[in-house]
C-alpha cells in the first residue's frame, strides 16, 4: 500500500513555548512575531504570500489519544531560514530538538486545518483543550469512530481519487436476486470535481417488486434517468468496469451506509475488491481500495458509541438533507446518492468537532448529541399521548 511521502510535525504548543524559550532574545523576539496569531494569517506571510488565511494540520496523537494542531517540519525550517535571508537573525535559528517531532507513525490520524483569522486560530488553541477533555470519556468503539472520521475527511480534503457510493435492493424473498443497483461517484483531478449518478434495473428481474417488507420505489429515481440492463452478467460487468476505471486514475473509496450487505452482494457479483481496507491510512493513500460506511462516520459526529446506528433517512434528516423520505428511499440509485450526499455533508467541511457544534449548538453533552423527540422522528407531534 502506497500512501503520500511521510510528513512530519511539529506540535504548535511545542513551537512557542518550549523552542522560543530556549532561544536567545535576537533570535526569539522575530520568530515569534512571525508565529504570532495574527502574523500567520496575513496575506503578506512568507509561507502563503498573498494568500490570506494559513494551512496547519490537526493531528490526533497515539501517545495519549489528544488532538493538537501542528506545524509541518518544512514550516518550521522555511520559517528559520527566511528570518536569516531576510538579513533579520544574524545565524538560522537552530531546529527544535528531535524529542519535539511528531511522524506520521506517532499519529492516528492528521488531517488540514485553515485559519482566516487570527482569532480563529486563537479560539481554536483554547477549544482544543475543552475538546480532548471530552473525547477522554469516549468509549473505544466511539474513538476508533472518530479516528476513521478524521481519516476520512483528510481523504476527502486531499481531492485526490474516486468515491463511490454504491447501494443494490434485492427481492424480498430472496436476497440473490437483485433488482437495482445505484452509485453515485465523485472523481478528483486536476480539472476539479466530477459526479456522477446512476440507477441500473435489469431485465431479468422486471416483474419481481418488493412491497411487502421493504418499500417498493423502483420507479421513483430522482437523479436521471433509469438504466436497463439485461441481467446479472451485464451487471457484473458494469460493477467491474466502474470499479477498475477508477482505480487506473488514483485510489478508490467505496462508500456504504451500512455495508455488510452490498459487500456480500459485491462479493456474489466477483466485483474486483479483493484486499479492500477497512480501515484508511493515516495520511491520505495515492492508491488502493477503501471502504467508508456512512453510518460509522454519523456515529462519530454525533458521539453515538453504543452501536446503536441510525437508518440512511434518519441520518438524512439529522443532516438536512432534503426528499430522502418514504417515497425516495429503497431505490438504489436514490439511496446511493443520499450517502454520497451525507459523506459530503460530514467530512466536505469543518473538523468533527466543529462541524457538531454548528449543526447541533449546546445539544451536546460531552461528545454525545441530545437530540430533540422531533430531531429523531419527523412523525413526531409534541401532541401525543395528550
Amino acid at each position: 500500500m502506497s500512501q503520500t511521502s511521510v510528513a512530519s510535525y511539529y506540535r504548535y504548543n511545542d513551537v512557542w513555548f518550549k523552542w522560543t524559550e530556549l532561544l536567545p532574545a535576537e533570535q526569539r523576539d522575530p520568530l515569534k512575531g512571525l508565529l504570532a496569531h495574527d502574523s500567520l494569517v496575513h496575506p503578506d506571510h512568507p509561507l502563503h504570500p498573498g494568500v490570506q488565511g494559513i494551512t496547519m494540520w490537526k493531528g490526533k496523537l497515539k501517545e495519549n489519544n489528544e488532538a493538537r494542531y501542528l506545524f509541518s517540519s518544512k514550516q518550521i525550517d522555511y520559517c528559520r531560514y527566511w528570518l536569516h535571508a531576510a538579513g533579520i537573525t544574524k545565524d538560522v535559528i537552530p531546529v527544535l530538538h528531535s524529542d519535539c517531532l511528531v511522524t506520521v507513525d506517532d499519529l492516528h490520524s492528521v488531517e488540514e486545518v485553515t485559519f482566516m483569522t487570527g482569532g480563529e486560530l486563537k479560539m481554536a488553541s483554547k477549544q482544543i483543550d475543552k475538546d480532548n477533555k471530552k473525547a477522554k470519556n469516549a468509549s473505544p468503539t466511539l474513538a476508533a469512530q472518530r479516528i476513521g472520521f478524521d481519516r476520512t475527511r483528510a481523504a476527502w480534503m486531499a481531492r485526490k481519487g474516486t468515491f463511490i457510493a454504491v447501494d443494490f435492493e434485492e427481492y424480498e424473498g430472496d436476497h440473490n436476486l437483485i433488482l437495482e443497483f445505484g452509485y453515485g461517484s465523485v472523481r478528483f483531478d486536476a480539472e476539479g470535481e466530477h459526479e456522477e449518478h446512476a440507477h441500473i434495473v435489469l431485465e431479468s428481474s422486471k416483474y419481481y417488486r418488493n412491497g411487502r417488507f421493504v418499500k417498493d420505489n423502483r420507479d421513483r429515481y430522482q437523479f436521471g434517468q433509469t438504466t436497463t440492463l439485461s441481467g446479472r452478467a451485464a451487471l457484473k460487468n458494469k460493477i467491474a468496469d466502474l470499479i477498475e476505471q477508477a482505480k487506473s486514475v488514483g485510489p478508490v473509496f467505496l462508500v456504504f451506509h451500512d455495508y455488510s450487505q452490498d459487500i456480500k452482494t459485491l462479493k456474489r457479483l466477483e466485483a474486483p475488491i479483493d484486499g479492500i481496507f477497512t480501515e484508511l491510512p493515516v495520511t491520505p493513500p495515492t492508491e488502493g481500495l477503501y471502504l467508508i460506511d456512512t453510518g460509522h462516520l454519523f456515529g462519530a459526529l454525533i458521539g453515538e458509541g453504543s452501536g446503536n446506528r441510525r437508518g440512511l433517512q434518519q441520518v438524512c434528516n439529522h443532516l438536512k438533507i432534503e426528499n430522502a423520505n418514504d417515497m425516495t428511499l429503497h431505490n438504489a440509485g436514490n439511496d446511493a446518492a443520499f450517502t454520497l450526499t451525507a459523506l459530503r455533508r460530514m467530512v466536505g467541511g469543518e473538523p468533527l468537532d466543529v462541524l457538531r457544534e454548528k449543526m447541533w449548538p449546546n445539544q451536546a453533552s460531552g461528545l454525545a448529541v441530545q437530540f430533540r423527540p422531533y430531531e429523531e422522528d419527523p412523525d413526531y407531534s409534541d401532541q401525543e399521548g395528550v
